[in-house]
């Protein structure tokens, strides 16, 4: 005779819901935006099907309909023109940048979205690095002052949360001093604490231009400053690092191959935690689902909730606005 029937609690979905240990929901979302120069230019990104790098004005009336949506915070990337860039990354913090009016706009015409803008200078790098370069290595302490002042840039701007994606040994306390000393208490710290040297980038550093350049006196990977896959007890090493320093929320990156590394960290810390469901597991799953091997609604909602069962607060995820609206059905 069987007396305890694990299925009893599984006979129909309103008895499931009873019982369910975690929800998805859109306010758990973050969507990674795009951005170009110009007016009223569109770019599809052919390595992530349904996302597009767009000029300021197509950027805002996207973040309306996010918001719209139930999606109310959104990360930001400038697609920056070659001519900007330079190793010392001085673009990132122009007060007139792209990066700079892109937030002032989004502000201007949704104040209750939480903007992230991203904190790394790969973008206005002519290597391609996180970091400025010299006699072939990057160079630690000179790239924590250039994030230090990028940061500040955003949070005049009117940037909620700035989101250092570099890496660098820190920064995360060059950031929060530098955000104290010009009067940002209120502005918070989204660090990459646990950032792996991933192969799971590639469509994302596409869409920027953005990969290290192929130049024998530079370093043609980024393995010396973003951490080696086969670890995991490094990761908490650099979360409690950066929660000492004054880290806000910590970020585990990539996601779905990495949700032991979410589940140790939320074993370890009681502070938010954040997900990058990053770029080429998307394209993964749009490829699969093009090709017919798989639901791509029912995959969608499967694998960002295995994040949250992991353990994650927040998931940044190019499928936020896609998701949201399944959910809102």
């Amino acid at each position: 005779m069987i007396y305890s029937r694990n299925r009893r609690l599984r006979v129909n979905e309103s008895m499931r819901g009873l019982v369910r240990e975690c929800s998805l929901s859109t306010d758990n979302f973050v969507m990674p935006i795009f951005v170009m120069e110009g007016e009223n230019k569109e770019e599809a990104i052919s390595s992530m099907p349904g996302i597009f790098r767009r000029s300021i004005d197509l950027t805002v009336k996207e973040c309306k309909e996010l918001f719209s949506l139930g999606v109310k915070a959104v990360n930001l990337y400038m697609k920056v023109s070659e001519h900007l860039k330079d190793n010392t990354g001085k673009e990132a913090w122009n007060k007139d940048g792209l990066m700079q009016n892109t937030i002032k706009a989004i502000k201007d015409a949704i104040p209750e979205m939480v903007i992230m803008p991203d904190v790394a200078l790969d973008p206005y790098s002519i290597y391609g690095h996180d970091g400025i370069i010299e006699n072939g290595k990057i160079l630690n302490d000179a790239t924590n002052e250039a994030l230090a002042r990028m940061s500040v840039s955003h949070a005049e701007a009117g940037a909620d949360i700035v989101a250092p994606s570099d890496m660098m040994d820190g920064r995360v306390l060059a950031i929060r001093e530098a955000l104290e000393d010009s009067g940002f208490h209120d502005v918070g710290i989204l660090s990459y604490a646990a950032k792996y040297a991933s192969s799971f980038y590639g469509p994302f550093r596409s869409a920027l231009d953005s990969a290290p350049k192929d130049d024998m006196e530079i370093p043609k990977d980024k393995k010396t400053y973003q951490m080696d896959f086969h670890n995991s007890r490094e990761a908490l090493n650099e979360v409690f690092k950066d929660v000492e320093e004054g880290a806000d929320i910590i970020m585990i990156k990539p996601g779905l191959p990495y949700l032991d590394i979410v589940a140790k960290v939320r074993e370890a810390i009681d502070l938010p935690i954040a997900v990058y469901n990053v770029s080429g597991e998307y394209a993964m799953l749009k490829a699969a689902a093009q090709n017919g091997w798989l639901d791509n609604d029912k995959a969608i909602i499967e694998s960002l909730t295995c994040f949250k069962r992991a353990g994650a607060d927040m998931i940044f995820t190019y499928a936020a606005k896609e998701a949201a609206i399944l959910l809102n059905r």
